[in-house]
């Protein structure tokens, strides 16, 4: 594996930046899709969230493109929710700055005009929710003729949150000649038909755990109603620090961060009825280490991206092993060990030994509070620093369509938030 990304052809003044952010060694998607991408090759990579691959499409694209014309970027990258498009944005704005590329992001929830604006004085590269591009594709605010280089970052959740028309009626209006770079978790038949429809040729990677029983932990505890659901939820985050916790409702959210104010633990509940801003703010807070908890529906799973959660804990389970998976990349990001612990009540037991077979876990349901017998049920063992040693496969050939299971089905909404 090349020890620096000098080696896979990134300019010195680039590999200088990530350096000062303590980004020195590439970690195996980077290894895998860079040079293949700054070659000018279509790119079909399955890569989990938290592989690194946000570096891995951003370098080939601030450095492929052309400074761009108002109202025309140049460079396109198509995102599921309004919090990964604040973050991808953050992470290419840090990569364009060496080489003199802009970027902005637009999604819904906030005010147009600052993204018109924007438009207008010129932008290289386009950070962007589905619903919210088409909305300004619309109103003529911005043509998409001149794109020379187009991301579709998180495929498989815009199939799950069904945005895939949203995306295809996208990519139909780059008329000339591009490069597409895909990266999806899993390579169902949904995301094969954009791959067949939208690449030529792509050069398809693979970067998936070799390990990943072993880096995430998942427990599933038997617990009784709503009140020892609370307890047990504040006890395992005194016991472990950042963790992420999944309600089915939005109300729920609410309910369970003012319930664990009670046992002095301070979190913030995130979920769609909060608006933009006090989304922002909530993300914010849990990230700097302000609250020990962020208390959120599955709006939280499908886009937000936060290294060093020590856990998840499912207050509800999913419905789902997608909307498991999802929640579990919450933690155990970029090589780091995790753990998912899952609380179940009576009800949903028979629900949950199903999700437990087809997930292909090789675990029961315990007692509530029975920690494994590894130190990692301590918040001090717990972190782990985020290393690519070891811990994720990388394979240059064609990777298996379809993840653990068929696509989950969503309300038929038609666009992007």
């Amino acid at each position: 594996m090349p020890a620096t990304f000098r080696e896979l052809g990134v300019p010195t003044e680039l590999a200088a930046e990530l350096a000062t952010r303590g980004i020195a060694e590439p970690f195996p998607i980077q290894v895998a899709a860079i040079p293949d991408a700054l070659a000018g090759k279509d790119i079909c990579a399955r890569a989990p969230t938290g592989s690194g691959k946000t570096i891995a499409f951003g370098i080939p694209l601030v450095m492929g493109i052309a400074a761009a014309r108002s109202n025309h970027p140049t460079g396109l990258v198509l995102v599921p929710t309004r919090e990964l498009a604040a973050q991808v944005n953050a992470e290419i704005r840090h990569l364009g700055r060496p080489v003199g590329r802009s970027t902005t992001a637009i999604f819904g929830g906030v005010s147009l005009s600052p993204q018109i604006s924007a438009l207008d004085r010129g932008v290289d590269v386009l950070v962007a929710t589905p619903g919210r591009l088409l909305d300004l594709i619309d109103q003529r605010c911005v043509e998409l003729d001149e794109v020379q280089i187009a991301v579709v970052d998180e495929a498989d959740r815009m199939a799950d949150m069904g945005f895939l028309p949203d995306v295809r009626s996208i990519l139909d209006r780059i008329t000339g000649p591009r490069q597409t770079l895909l990266f999806s978790a899993t390579l169902d038949d949904d995301v094969d038909d954009l791959i067949q429809r939208y690449q030529r040729q792509p050069v398809h990677h693979d970067a998936t755990p070799l390990n990943h029983a072993v880096a995430i932990e998942h427990l599933f505890w038997k617990v009784t109603p709503h009140t020892d659901r609370v307890r047990q939820t504040a006890e395992i985050i005194d016991r472990l620090g950042s963790v992420i916790v999944f309600t089915r409702t939005r109300h729920g959210a609410d309910r369970v961060s003012r319930q664990l104010g009670s046992w002095n633990v301070k979190s913030v509940a995130l979920h769609g009825d909060k608006s933009q801003a006090a989304r922002t703010k909530a993300l914010a807070d849990f990230t700097a280490g302000k609250v020990r908890a962020l208390v959120a529906t599955d709006v939280a799973a499908r886009g937000i991206h936060v290294d060093a959660v020590d856990a998840v804990v499912q207050f509800d389970p999913p419905a789902d092993i997608k909307d498991y998976q999802h929640r579990a990349g919450r933690t155990g990001r970029a090589g780091a060990t995790g753990m998912v612990i899952t609380l179940v009540t009576t009800p949903v037991v028979d629900h949950t030994r199903n999700l437990i077979h087809d997930l292909g876990l090789s675990v029961d349901i315990e007692p509530a509070g029975v920690w494994p017998t590894s130190t990692r049920g301590s918040r001090e063992a717990s972190r782990a620093p985020h290393t690519d040693s070891g811990e994720m496969h990388v394979s240059t050939e064609r990777a298996v369509p379809g993840g653990l299971g068929g696509a989950a089905t969503h309300p038929g909404s038609t666009r992007a938030p």
